[in-house]
């Protein structure tokens, strides 16, 4: 069960994201990441409603839980539109990777900031990690130092890298907050944690559009349809990940989840008809190695 249901949510935010890639030639980075949280709420409201209705006690959240959701909101908004960023700057399937870096910024962002000391494999994981990044940036030009100093200053890593730390406050930030709830049911503190988010990320979002992009809530109405799967793919691909940890070891989903990263280069192969190259398939494999190394040891 833990395995289906994490092979779902796997496939729902692939297509989450490839819809999203979509959007993109529509509406502005901001206005296309957006439309996960608008769409989803009523979906994450309605669910804890049920909750609500079926008995099951609510736990009643703290200004603390409040406020490390809103880092965390900000942050997941942060990280999305950079991922969009990047798949304009690159492609989808190097965005995709690029953001990968994650687990490895996660793992170090945790040390640093919640004091869960790495293992030595651990850090071998994010070292092999941040390599396949470099690769991927060298774009096959990784013979010579020349070629990596070049990489430096691409544009795409960069912002596939700031889409990764951003998803990685986001990570630690969610997972703090839904601690701090104390609600015995992992299910229920992860529908409560995820509803308040979107809550917090609708209300914000919206409100800077309104500000920074007034016609861009126009656009979003003009492709509501499309934007309505966003929502819904997100709501589920975000329910699959809460079942599957519910149901099994939260190390061993997020390994299976990798797999994501061979959906993603499918996408972009026979969706948006993307050419790949032999340091691109080393490179990404080097990232996989790496998440996948960080995730044993850590």
């Amino acid at each position: 069960m833990w395995l289906a249901a994490t092979l779902l949510a796997t496939v729902l935010q692939t297509g989450r994201t490839a819809m999203q890639q979509r959007l993109r030639h529509a509406l502005s980075p901001n206005a296309a990441g957006f439309v996960r949280y608008a769409f989803g709420l009523p979906v994450a409201l309605g669910a804890v409603l049920v909750i609500a209705v079926s008995g099951t006690p609510l736990p009643a959240p703290s200004l603390g839980f409040v406020l490390r959701i809103a880092v965390g909101g900000v942050a997941q908004i942060f990280g999305t539109e950079m991922l969009i960023r990047s798949f304009g700057l690159r492609d989808f399937a190097i965005g995709t990777t690029y953001s990968k870096s994650e687990a490895a910024q996660v793992a170090v962002l945790s040390a640093l900031a919640l004091g869960e000391a790495l293992s030595a494999l651990a850090w071998l994981g994010v070292a092999l990690c941040f390599a396949g990044v470099a690769v991927l940036a060298c774009r096959g030009d990784r013979s010579t130092l020349a070629g990596v100093l070049r990489a430096g200053g691409d544009r795409a890593m960069w912002t596939g890298m700031a889409a990764g730390a951003g998803f990685a406050v986001a990570a630690v930030c969610i997972r703090s907050a839904s601690m701090s709830l104390g609600q015995d049911r992992p299910v229920v503190r992860a529908l409560v944690t995820l509803a308040t988010m979107n809550v917090l990320q609708t209300i914000g979002n919206s409100a800077w559009l309104a500000w920074q992009e007034p016609g861009a809530l126009r656009a979003i109405g003009g492709v509501w349809r499309s934007s309505a799967v966003v929502g819904l793919l997100s709501v589920g691909g975000s329910a699959g990940w809460a079942i599957a940890m519910t149901l099994h070891n939260a190390a061993a989903v997020r390994t299976v989840g990798q797999v994501d990263l061979v959906l993603a280069f499918l996408v972009g192969r026979f969706a948006f008809k993307e050419v790949r190259v032999a340091s691109e398939y080393l490179g990404a494999a080097l990232v996989v190695g790496g998440v996948l190394v960080v995730l044993v040891g850590g």
